[in-house]
């Protein structure tokens, strides 16, 4: 499967509820996530737990950039993941926990206002690509969110939360993880 991703440091809470509100996009769920991220070769994995739903493995690639990328992933159940990646523990990267409060824009674009755990807060848009939404749309739909969003929008972000938790200040990476 493929999305369309857009991350921004978020400025204002508030705003960005409100900005929600203005544009119709719906509320679905405010979820407590923790995500643990494991070592692989050419690609991330997470194992994301979440209170009320079974756990899932996320698999994925995606360039780092600060434009809107794409990314491509698969999701697997703690079966598949088993006979995806084996039985023996696989090296922990980071542990994410995060608040994300989750709406969907009336052109089903997902909207996550995160409160990630020693981080900060961020705004992220996902548009999955599908026979509705073909890429061209998708960085559309983006687009106009960001337009939406920019009075609550920060700098706009290029990797991930594991990223930013497991780099220092110049960039390099934590040792001893």
């Amino acid at each position: 499967m493929q999305n369309v991703e857009y991350k921004a440091e978020l400025r204002d809470l508030p705003l960005a509820k409100t900005i929600c509100g203005v544009i119709s996009a719906s509320w679905v769920s405010t979820l407590a996530q923790t995500d643990t991220y494991y070592r692989v070769p050419d690609a991330r994995l997470k194992r994301r737990e979440c209170v009320g739903y079974e756990p899932e493995w996320i698999f994925y690639s995606r360039s780092a950039r600060i434009q809107p990328k794409l990314s491509n992933f698969t999701i697997y159940s703690d079966a598949q993941a088993q006979q995806r990646f084996g039985t023996t523990p696989l090296p922990v990267l980071c542990v994410i926990k995060k608040k994300r409060e989750l709406y969907m824009s009336r052109g089903g674009v997902r909207i996550h206002l995160d409160e990630v755990d020693g981080i900060g807060a961020f705004i992220e848009f996902e548009a999955l690509v599908c026979p509705e939404r073909n890429l061209a749309e998708c960085h559309r739909q983006i687009d106009e969110l960001k337009a939406a969003f920019k009075g609550a929008l920060g700098e706009p972000i290029a990797c991930g939360y594991a990223d930013l938790l497991t780099i220092d200040a110049s960039g390099a990476p934590l040792r001893g993880e």
